[in-house]
């Protein structure tokens, strides 16, 4: 299955260096986009939604279909493309701390081509083990599950994300699990960038 053609996709990184950029992961309705959310309106910052969501709910209006193995390569670049260009922007901001907030990341969607379809196009890996965050954040389940177009695993939360924490820890990316309520989860964030600046 690993035969996914990579030549037409840039999965390539670009972070300035004043740019201080924090992935958050987990689970499907763990609260991944609001804590982006509210962080960024904390810090007067952008953050990067998650384009699979968007992709894929433009698929599903379009033609009642869901993801499949030929949707990973495009889902990741177009997240990269929105990743790149919002760094860019965050690198602009006139405030000293040029924070930016990822709503996932390329290391999520290839956590999830491995959960769902036990592989993972190679590019999409290779880019997925390369990207530099200063900060990943893991949350987590103890959100209420939400159902949406999308969701599809609300009984298996706890099992995807020990799957994350397995993962992150077998590539040796260092993070921190998120959980608590809202202004909870927001608080525990500043205080670890205030920490680590």
């Amino acid at each position: 299955m690993n035969g996914n053609d990579a030549t037409a996709h840039n999965l390539t990184q670009h972070t300035p260096k004043s740019v201080i950029k924090v992935a958050v992961l987990g689970a499907e309705s763990t609260g991944k986009t609001t804590l982006c959310r509210d962080l960024a309106a904390h810090f007067g910052c952008p953050w990067v939604p998650e384009y699979m969501r968007t992709y894929l709910q433009a698929k599903w209006d379009d033609e009642q279909l869901t993801c499949t193995w030929e949707d990973l390569l495009p889902i990741a670049q177009g997240q990269i493309e929105l990743e790149n260009k919002l760094a860019a922007q965050a690198a602009q901001t006139s405030d000293n701390s040029h924070y930016l907030f990822c709503d996932t990341s390329l290391f999520e969607l290839m956590v999830y081509a491995n959960w769902y379809y036990s592989d993972c196009p190679e590019a999409l890996t290779q880019a997925a083990l390369a990207h530099h965050y200063d900060m990943i954040l893991l949350t987590d389940v103890d959100t209420p599950w939400v159902a949406d177009d999308l969701r599809d695993s609300p009984h298996q939360r706890d099992e995807i994300s020990a799957y994350f924490s397995d993962q992150l820890t077998t590539h040796n990316k260092s993070f921190r699990v998120i959980g608590g309520n809202r202004e909870a989860r927001v608080q525990q964030i500043v205080k670890l960038l205030g920490s680590a600046e």
